[in-house]
C-alpha cells in the first residue's frame, strides 16, 4: 500500500472532489480523507446526486419525514448535509439544486435494490444518461479538481444509486479531454482492515449494552485483496472530526463510545482513521495496479 505525503499541485494546495449519492454517505465512507484533506489546507469539494429522500429515519420524534408520511425527509437531510459540511470545513453542492426557483435537487434517491422508490420517475436510478452526465461534468468543470473520488462499480454495498453515481461521474471523465482530466479514485477497504475491524468490535463491552448487533457474513464487494488497496488515507486525529459533522447526520447514523456508530440496522460500525483507495481506468471502471516507480501518489497518507 502506497503513503505519500501531502501534494502540492502547481505550487499550490490539492483540490479534490467527492462525488457521493446521498447525504451522510461523505462522512461514513470518505469522512477521513475529507477531514485530513481540509486539515492540510487543501480545498474540498463533496457532490451528492441525490438528497436520500427514501432514507429510514432512526428518532421516533422525526419519524413523520419519511417518504410514507410527510415525504419531507429530503429538505431535512438538506440541512443536516450543510451542518456537517460546515462542522469539516468542506464545499457543498448538491446536483441539480437551483435556490432561484426553490428546486433543492434534479433528482431523487432511488431507495434500496427492490424497493418502490426506484419507480419514481425522478429517481437517480432512472435519470437519463445524456442529462445526468452532463450536470456531473459541469460540475467537475466547475471545481477543476486534481482528483474525484466516488465508489467502485458495485456502488461499495450494490445500492443503486451509488453505482449510479459511480456510473454517471466515471462517464463524465471519461468525456474530458485525457490532457485536463482528474484521476478518478474509489474507496476500497483492504481485507484485513475489514477483518480487523470485526474483532475489534466483538470485544467492545460498551456495546454490548445498546442492543447492537455484530457485523457476520460476507463483506460487502468494496472489501478487497489487501494488493488492490494501493493509496490509504491514515490518520487518528481525523477522527474527532468526522464524528463533529456525523453529529448532524442524526436521522441516519447513530453515534455510540469508542468510535463506534450504527445505522437502522443497529449493526455496529466503527470509525478508526482510515481508509483505503485505488484509481480506476474511467473507461472499464477497474481498479488500476499499483503505481508505477517515481509516480506521485495523490492521497495523502499518514499522520
Amino acid at each position: 500500500m502506497t503513503t505519500a505525503a501531502p501534494v502540492l499541485v502547481a505550487g499550490r494546495p490539492a483540490r479534490l472532489l467527492f462525488v457521493h449519492a446521498h447525504p451522510d454517505d461523505e462522512m461514513l465512507a470518505t469522512g477521513v480523507a475529507i477531514a485530513h484533506h481540509v486539515a492540510a489546507g487543501d480545498e474540498v469539494h463533496v457532490l451528492t446526486c441525490t438528497l436520500g429522500e427514501q432514507g429510514e429515519v432512526i428518532p421516533h420524534e422525526l419519524a413523520h419525514l419519511d417518504a410514507d408520511h410527510e415525504d419531507t425527509l429530503g429538505e431535512f437531510r438538506r440541512d443536516e448535509l450543510r451542518g456537517a459540511m460546515t462542522a469539516i470545513g468542506a464545499h457543498s453542492t448538491v446536483l441539480g439544486e437551483d435556490p432561484a426557483v426553490g428546486r433543492l435537487s434534479r433528482w431523487r434517491d432511488s431507495g434500496m435494490a427492490g424497493t418502490t422508490g426506484a419507480h419514481d420517475p425522478r429517481a437517480w436510478v432512472r435519470s437519463d444518461d445524456e442529462r445526468a452526465v452532463a450536470a456531473v461534468t459541469e460540475v467537475i468543470a466547475s471545481v477543476a479538481p486534481d482528483l474525484v473520488v466516488t465508489y467502485d462499480a458495485r456502488g461499495g454495498y450494490d445500492h443503486p444509486d451509488h453505482v449510479r453515481t459511480h456510473e454517471v461521474t466515471r462517464r463524465a471523465l471519461a468525456g474530458m479531454d485525457e490532457g485536463s482530466r482528474p484521476a478518478l479514485f474509489a474507496v476500497l477497504t483492504p481485507r484485513s482492515w475489514a477483518q480487523e475491524d470485526r474483532d475489534v468490535l466483538a470485544v467492545v463491552d460498551e456495546v454490548r449494552g445498546l442492543g447492537w448487533a455484530l457485523p457476520t457474513g460476507d463483506f460487502p464487494p468494496s472489501v478487497v485483496a489487501d494488493e488492490v488497496v494501493t493509496h490509504a488515507v491514515v490518520d487518528e486525529t481525523a477522527v474527532e472530526r468526522q464524528v463533529a459533522a456525523l453529529r448532524h447526520h442524526r436521522t441516519q447514523v447513530t453515534l455510540g463510545p469508542r468510535g463506534t456508530y450504527a445505522l437502522s440496522n443497529d449493526i455496529v460500525a466503527r470509525l478508526c482513521g482510515r481508509e483505503g483507495y485505488a484509481r480506476l481506468d474511467v473507461t472499464t471502471g477497474e481498479p488500476l495496479p499499483a503505481l508505477v516507480p517515481g509516480e506521485r501518489p495523490p492521497l495523502v497518507a499518514r499522520r
